[in-house]
C-alpha cells in the first residue's frame, strides 16, 4: 500500500534540499516533478528539477485536463501530471508532490488519505537571511517571497505534520520519521506480512 504525501513551505525554508536529502536516503519513494511556466533557475534542469513549458503549452495541457492539480504562484503556473502520478502509485512507489498550499488543498479534497508534511523556518529573520543569502534575487523581489511567506505560512494548521529546519540533519531525521511511521501503519502491515500473520495466529 502506498502513500500519497504533499509537502509544502514557504520560500525559503530549505523545502527542497530537504526533500532532495530524504530521496537519496529512503528507499521506493519518489518526488513528482511539476510542469511550470516559469524561468529555470541556474543550475535547474529540464525533466529533472521541473518541466519548463510556455504558458501556451500549460493552458493546452490544463484544457486537456493532464493535471491532477495547479496553481498560480507569483506570475507563474505549476501543475502536477495525473498520468505520471497514478503510473508511480501503481507501480507501488510513494510519491511526494512539492506544491503549495493552495495545490495541498486540492489535493486534500480529491485524495483524502494523503500525508501533509508542513516546513517552517526556525524565525522569521533566518526565513528572511536565507532569501538574502541566495543571491538571486532583488530587494523587491525578496520583499515580495517574503509578503507571500508569512501567507503560505498561515496555512500550516491545515496539515498533518509541521518540521521545524533549524539543523538539516534532525529535520531530515524527522522526515524520515513521518515516512516510517506511515509504512508501519498496521493497514500496510497486513498486507505485507499476511504469510507471518497466519503462521503466527494459526
Amino acid at each position: 500500500m502506498v502513500t500519497l504525501y504533499t509537502i509544502s513551505a514557504p520560500s525559503g525554508a530549505g523545502k527542497t534540499t530537504l526533500v532532495n536529502a530524504l530521496i537519496e536516503t529512503t528507499d521506493n519513494i519518489k518526488v513528482s516533478i511539476s510542469h511550470t511556466t516559469r524561468q529555470p533557475r541556474q543550475g535547474e534542469k529540464n525533466g529533472e528539477n521541473y518541466h519548463f513549458v510556455t504558458k501556451d503549452e500549460f493552458m493546452e495541457m490544463l484544457e486537456n485536463n493532464l493535471f491532477l492539480e495547479q496553481a498560480q504562484v507569483f506570475d507563474n503556473h505549476y501543475g502536477t501530471s495525473q498520468q505520471w502520478l497514478k503510473e508511480q502509485l501503481n507501480a507501488g512507489i510513494d510519491v511526494i508532490l512539492e506544491i503549495d498550499w493552495q495545490g495541498a488543498e486540492k489535493i486534500r479534497r480529491l485524495k483524502p488519505d494523503t500525508v501533509n508534511i508542513f516546513i517552517l523556518p526556525p524565525s522569521r529573520a533566518v526565513l528572511e537571511q536565507r532569501l538574502h543569502d541566495r543571491g538571486k534575487d532583488s530587494e523587491e523581489v525578496i520583499a515580495k517571497r517574503l509578503r507571500g511567506a508569512v501567507e503560505e505560512m498561515r496555512h500550516c494548521v491545515e496539515y498533518d505534520y509541521i518540521v521545524i529546519n533549524d539543523d538539516l540533519d534532525q529535520a531530515l531525521k524527522d522526515l524520515q520519521s513521518i515516512i516510517q511511521s506511515q509504512r508501519l501503519r498496521q493497514v500496510v502491515q497486513a498486507a505485507k506480512l499476511e504469510g507471518l500473520l497466519k503462521e503466527l495466529l494459526n
